[in-house]
C-alpha cells in the first residue's frame, strides 16, 4: 500500500541517481525503507544514502542531500523529506495520502488484509497430534490454537493449507494405554488386577473401564490380550479429543494414522532405503542410523534389540509421506519436548534424499495456569493435568484462544485465570472486543440522532487531520503488511500484539474527542473512521479465532 508506494518512488530516485552519475547500481536491492523506531523520525525511513555510500567510499549525508532533492517535488505523496544522523532520509506522508486508505478498507472489507503473496504453495500444517491416551492437556490447547491461528495467516496469504493431525495410533503407548484399562476393568469386577507400572492414571481409564462393563459384563475378564481393551479405550478418548477440538473451533483437514506406515510397509521401507545408501546399520542387536553423517552428536538407534522401533524412524517414514504427497512447506507444531527430537528426524529427511528446508518446526513453551499468585497444579476431575474442557468451562473459547496467542510460542505462557476470568476491560480479549462493539454502537447512536452516514466518496474526510487520527489511519495501513509477516514468520502474536494496539489507540482517540456532535459534516467523516476500524477489529479478531461482538 503506502509503504509499497514509496518504496518504488525511492526505487525510481535510486535508478535515477545512476543515470545522473550520483552513484553506481552497486547497492541495487540492498537499502530498506522501514518505520522508524521512535516518534519525530518522520513516517518511514531509507537508509539507502548510507548503504550507497558504504559501496562508493563517498560522503553519506551528500548522497543523502542528493535523494531528499529528487524526492522533494513529490509533493502528492509527500509532506517533507529531511536528512538525519549520518545519512538517513525521514520521510513524511501526506495526511491526506493516510486518508485515503479508507476507501481501499471499506471496499475490500472482509478481505482486507488478505493478500495472494503466498502464490498458491501448498503447505501442510502439523499440529496437536497428541497421542489418544488421555485428554488434551493446556499445553495441547495452547499448541492447537497457535497451529489452527497460524493455518488460518497462511491461508488469508494465499497459500493453500491443509491442516493435518498425525493420529499416533501404534506402539509401547497404546499397548500400556490397554493394560490400564484392563487392569481397571478387572479392579472394577472386583477381581484380581495387576496395574502396569507406568500405566495412565485418572479418572478417565475408570470412566472406560465402567463403560466395556455396561457392554461386555465379565465377558472379558479371561481376555489376555490388550487389543480389545486398547480399542475402546483409543476410541473413546479420541472422540473426546475431537470434542474438543471442536469446542475450540478447530476442524483438521486429514488425520494420519501412525499404524498405517506400518501395515503399508512404510517403516520397513525406510530401514531399507537407509540400508541401501550405507546409512543404517546393525549392532549390539539394534538398528542404527549413521546421524554423524548429517552432523549429528552420535548416531541414532531406530531399531531396538527388542525389534521395537523408536520414535525416530516413524517419524521418519511420516515425513518422506508428507513431501511424497507433494507439499511445498511443511510446518510441525511440537512442544519443547521435542527440542532434541527433532534434528534426529530432519537428519532423516536429508537422508532419505530430500529437502529438510521445506519442513520448518515451530516450538513451544509449555503453559503454566495461575490463580491468586499460585500455581494450579492438578485436576481432580478428569486426569492428573488440567485439561482444555476445564479451562474453557472456566474462561471460554475467545478467551482462551486469545490469551494462549498473547506471548511468542517459543515463550513460557503464564495463563492468568484471575485476568481470563474478568469480563471487564482490565481483561484483554474483552478490552479488544470492547473496542468492536463500541465501534458498532457509535452508528447507532448517529442513527439516534438522524445523522445519516452517506457514501464513501461523498465524505469530507479531509476533515481527519487530528494526530490521533492520522494514527488510526496509519494502523489500518499496516495492516496487511502485519498479516502477512505474521504468516510468513509464523508468528500469530504480532496480530495479538496489533489488535490490543488498535483498540488503545481508538479508546484513547474515543475518549478525547467527540465522534457523533453537532458538526454533522466531521460526524460523517468520523463515522467512516469508524466503520474502517470496524472492518480491521473484525478481521483481526477472525483470524484467531475469536469472535467480534457488536454489543457487550
Amino acid at each position: 500500500m503506502i509503504k509499497t508506494r514509496l518504496k518504488k518512488l525511492i526505487d525510481d530516485c535510486f535508478t535515477q541517481g545512476i543515470e545522473a552519475g550520483f552513484w553506481s547500481a552497486a547497492a541495487a536491492g540492498g537499502y530498506s525503507l522501514d518505520e522508524p523506531k521512535h516518534a519525530g523520525q518522520g513516517d518511514l525511513a531509507t537508509n539507502l544514502a548510507m548503504v550507497v555510500a558504504g559501496k562508493e567510499k563517498k560522503n553519506p549525508r551528500t548522497l543523502a542531500a542528493q535523494l531528499v532533492e529528487m524526492l522533494a517535488p513529490h509533493t502528492d505523496l509527500l509532506e517533507r523529506v529531511e536528512i538525519a544522523g549520518p545519512g538517513f532520509v525521514n520521510c513524511y506522508i501526506n495526511k491526506s495520502v493516510w486518508q485515503s486508505v479508507l476507501p481501499e478498507v471499506c471496499a475490500q472489507d472482509a478481505t482486507f488484509g488478505r493478500s495472494a503473496v503466498g502464490q498458491d504453495k501448498k503447505v501442510l500444517v502439523e499440529f496437536v497430534s497428541a497421542n489418544p491416551t488421555g485428554p488434551l492437556s493446556v499445553g495441547h490447547g495452547r499448541q492447537a490454537v497457535l497451529g489452527d491461528a497460524i493455518a488460518s495467516l497462511l491461508a488469508a496469504t494465499g497459500h493453500q493449507v491443509t491442516r493435518e493431525y498425525y493420529y499416533n495410533d501404534a506402539g509401547r503407548q497404546m499397548r500400556v494405554l490397554g493394560e490400564s484399562t484392563r487392569a481397571r476393568y478387572l479392579e472394577a469386577l472386583g477381581l484380581p488386577f495387576t496395574f502396569p507400572e507406568d500405566g495412565y492414571q485418572g479418572q478417565y481409564i475408570r470412566d472406560i473401564a465402567q463403560e466395556l462393563i455396561e457392554e461386555q459384563g465379565d465377558a472379558l475378564k479371561d481376555e489376555a490380550d490388550v487389543l480389545v481393551f486398547k480399542n475402546k479405550a483409543e476410541r473413546v478418548i479420541f472422540a473426546d479429543i475431537n470434542s474438543t477440538l471442536h469446542r475450540l473451533g478447530i476442524v483438521f483437514d486429514n488425520y494420519y494414522n501412525e499404524h498405517s506406515l506400518y501395515e503399508n510397509g512404510l517403516v520397513d521401507d525406510v530401514v531399507a532405503s537407509l540400508r541401501e545408501k550405507g546409512l543404517a546399520y546393525d549392532q549390539d542387536g539394534a538398528v542404527w542410523f549413521k546421524g554423524t553423517e548429517f552432523d549429528l552428536p552420535q548416531d541414532r538407534v531406530i531399531i531396538k534389540s527388542t525389534g521395537e522401533p523408536t520414535y525416530r524412524l516413524p517419524d521418519m517414514a511420516y515425513h518422506r509421506e508428507k513431501f511424497k504427497r507433494g507439499f511445498d512447506w511443511m510446518v510441525d507444531i511440537f512442544g519443547s519436548d521435542h527440542i532434541a527430537t527433532v534434528p534426529d528426524v530432519l537428519a532423516g529427511v536429508k537422508a532419505l534424499g530430500y529437502d529438510p528446508s521445506k519442513v520448518t518446526v515451530v516450538l513451544h513453551q509449555f503453559v503454566t495456569l495461575m490463580r491468586d499468585g499460585q500455581q494450579v497444579k492438578m485436576s481432580t476431575r478428569k486426569a492428573n493435568f488440567v485439561t482444555v474442557d476445564e479451562l474453557l468451562d472456566e474462561v471460554g473459547v475467545d478467551v482462551a484462544r486469545f490469551f494462549f496467542l498473547m506471548r511468542k510460542a517459543d515463550s513460557q505462557l503464564e495463563f492468568d485465570l484471575d485476568l481470563a476470568t474478568k469480563t471487564s476491560q482490565e481483561n484483554p480479549v474483552y478490552y479488544v472486543q470492547y473496542a468492536h462493539a463500541r465501534l458498532h454502537s457509535i452508528r447507532r447512536q448517529a442513527e439516534a440522532k438522524g445523522i445519516v452516514l452517506g457514501s464513501l466518496e461523498d465524505a469530507p474526510l479531509g476533515r481527519l487531520t487530528l494526530d490521533d487520527e492520522t494514527l488510526l489511519f496509519k494502523a489500518m495501513a499496516g495492516f496487511p503488511a502485519l498479516v502477512q509477516s505474521a504468516a510468513l514468520d509464523l508468528a500469530p502474536h504480532r496480530l495479538v500484539y496489533f489488535l490490543q494496539d488498535l483498540a488503545a489507540q481508538f479508546h484513547s482517540y474515543y475518549n478525547k474527542h467527540r465522534i457523533v456532535s453537532e458538526d454533522e459534516e466531521l460526524s460523517r467523516a468520523r463515522l467512516w473512521l469508524a466503520m474502517g476500524l470496524r472492518v480491521v477489529l473484525r478481521n483481526g479478531l477472525a483470524l484467531i479465532g475469536v469472535s467480534a461482538p457488536e454489543s457487550m
